[in-house]
C-alpha cells in the first residue's frame, strides 16, 4: 500500500512511525550534532541556512552516536519501509537536518533537487531515471511541506516552472494552486521523491531527521562522502549491511 501511494503521488504519509524511545533516542542525536555543526557554521546558520548534512560523518558525532544513527537507518523497520517503495534494491546516500531560518521573514522556496546539478533536459530525462528518495522523520511538530502531487514523474506547468526557476516575474517563494501541504506530528515519517517539486514550510519548532536513500547507479553513488558510511568494526553491529552493500568504506 505505501508503495502505491509513492508510485502514483510521488509522496507519502506513514504517522506515527517512530515509537517514543525510538524518537528520543533520533532526537538527542541530531540536537547533539546540531549544537556543534551550528558552533562551527555560524555565519550560514545565522544568515541563510534551513538544513544541514553528513550527520553520520566523523566531523561532530562520536562514535557511539554514529553507531546508533546508522543502527536506526539500516534496522529492519526502516530497510523494510525503504524497499518497499523502491523497484531496485537500495542503498544508503546521506542525512540531512531541517530546521528553521534564524532570519525572521526568510522565504522558502518550490525546487526539485535535481535542478541544482542538471539542466532543464536533464531534469525532464531525471523523471524516468533513477530514483533519489527522501525519509524525513519529525522530530517535533511542525507545518511539514508542500508538495506538486504527481510532479516526480509528470513535467512543471508553466508557472510551476517559472516559479521554481524565478523566471517572467515569478518568484520560489510564490504559492502554486497545485500546491499540497502535509503537516507533520513528531514521530511521523513523510516519504517523498527528490524530482517532486517541493518546498518547505518554516515555523514551530520545525527539527526534522532525513534519510536520503538511492538507486545504486553510478550517478548518484558519486554523490555519496565515505565519511558517512560505517567502517568495518561497526558493521558488525548492524542488522541489515544489504542497505550498504553497493558502497565501500575507507
Amino acid at each position: 500500500m505505501t508503495g502505491n501511494i509513492y508510485k502514483q503521488n510521488g509522496y507519502t504519509l506513514i504517522p506515527a512511525f517512530l515509537m517514543p524511545e525510538e524518537l528520543s533516542t533520533l532526537k538527542t542525536i541530531a540536537q547533539a550534532f546540531h549544537s556543534l555543526w551550528t558552533k562551527h557554521n555560524q555565519t550560514h546558520f545565522k544568515t541563510r541556512a534551513v538544513n544541514s548534512t553528513n550527520l553520520t560523518g566523523t566531523q561532530f558525532l562520536n562514535a557511539k552516536e554514529r553507531l546508533r544513527l546508522l543502527q536506526f537507518i539500516s534496522c529492519d523497520k526502516m530497510v523494510n519501509t525503504v524497499t518497499s517503495v523502491f523497484t531496485r534494491s537500495p542503498t544508503f546516500m546521506n542525512t540531512q537536518l531541517f530546521f528553521n531560518p534564524v532570519t525572521k521573514g526568510q522565504k522558502n522556496y518550490w525546487h526539485k533537487d535535481c535542478q541544482y546539478h542538471l539542466n532543464i533536459e536533464e531534469q525532464k530525462a531525471a523523471l524516468s531515471g533513477p530514483e533519489v528518495i527522501h525519509f524525513r522523520l519529525a522530530l517535533e511538530d511542525e507545518p511539514g511541506i508542500e508538495v506538486i502531487p504527481k510532479s516526480h514523474k509528470c513535467w512543471d506547468s508553466s508557472i510551476t516552472l517559472d516559479t521554481r526557476l524565478q523566471r517572467n516575474g515569478r518568484l520560489p517563494s510564490d504559492d502554486l494552486p497545485e500546491g499540497k501541504i502535509i503537516p507533520l506530528n513528531k514521530g511521523d515519517l513523510l516519504i517523498f521523491s527528490a524530482n517532486i517539486t517541493h518546498r518547505g514550510l518554516y515555523g514551530m519548532k520545525r527539527f526534522a531527521l532525513d534519510i536520503l536513500y538511492c538507486e545504486p547507479t553510478a550517478d548518484l553513488l558519486k554523490f555519496i562522502d565515505f565519511d558517512c558510511l560505517p567502517n568495518a568494526s561497526m558493521m558488525q553491529y548492524i542488522d541489515r549491511p544489504d542497505i550498504f552493500q553497493h558502497l565501500t568504506t575507507k
